[in-house]
């Protein structure tokens, strides 16, 4: 197995090579099934299709993770339900159930404004996993505007509801015009809790390499994979430093990429 890889192809046939019990932390953010548009994938499967083939990649994941590995999928409220379901068929523990609430969220037409992403956390084992809370503590309340000296020196554990922001079209983060950027704050936090250093992180939709981009500068190694040959090319000049050259070779300007559908001004009617 070959770590620092980025891999071109279908993740299942891609996972399918890689070695039983050898991954230490998965992170998956899937096509939510929701219609967006993508350049050579169908992200509008009928339910039993789409079903069938997110349990085919779980079933993957579980069989490569380490016996202390962790997984953390990112999933819209379409499928959430399903995909936990799913998740402890294949023999995952739950953890916990984090909502990532985004600023700039989207306009709905017919229903409440979507602010939000869900991000399901599991483990393979019930009792020995990596969980570095003093890795991602930050300041409380009971700190900051009580000044309790019962309250840890390092500050809490972070509760279940995350905010961070969405990668904006126009945010100096943002690479080319892939329908849903992860931003890196978020991924720092998951690959900081569930990893260590050399520790080998694995994402089988690789997108625009974020996940890869954040493991290689927390020191960890990476196995990252996409369908797409346009998006293989954009995590591979990403992880070589070469952001500049894919903003200019986006065919979207800023102003474009804001008019896109994207997974985060995709409207359910």
């Amino acid at each position: 197995m070959n770590n620092n890889k980025v891999y071109l192809g279908d993740c299942i046939e891609i996972m399918k090579g890689l070695p039983n019990n050898s991954i230490d932390l998965v992170f998956a953010d899937p096509p939510f099934n929701i219609g967006l548009k993508y350049d050579n994938y169908n992200d509008k499967r009928s339910y039993n299709d789409y079903y069938e083939w997110s349990e085919q990649w779980i079933k993957e994941t579980h069989r490569i993770l380490k016996n202390n590995g962790s997984i953390y999928i990112a999933i819209g409220d379409e499928f959430a339900a399903e995909v936990k379901i799913i998740l402890q068929k294949a023999g995952f523990y739950f953890r916990n159930w984090i909502v990532w609430y985004y600023t700039f969220g989207q306009n709905q037409r017919k229903k409440f404004n979507r602010s939000h992403t869900h991000i399901l956390y599991f483990t393979k084992d019930k009792e020995k996993f990596i969980f570095n809370g003093d890795e991602i503590r930050i300041p409380s309340a009971r700190q900051m505007l009580y000044n309790d000296k019962r309250a840890h020196p390092k500050g809490k554990i972070p509760d279940d509801i995350w905010e961070y922001s969405r990668v904006c079209g126009t945010f100096k983060e943002r690479l080319g015009d892939h329908p849903c950027q992860m931003p890196e704050s978020l991924l720092e936090r998951i690959i900081k809790t569930s990893s260590n250093i050399g520790d080998i992180v694995l994402d089988p939709f690789g997108g625009t390499g974020t996940t890869a981009f954040v493991a290689k500068k927390l020191k960890r190694n990476y196995i990252t994979m996409d369908i797409s040959k346009k998006y293989y090319d954009v995590i591979e000049k990403r992880l070589k430093g070469q952001t500049e050259e894919i903003k200019r070779n986006s065919n979207h300007t800023h102003r474009e990429i804001n008019r896109n559908l994207t997974l985060f001004e995709f409207e359910n009617v």
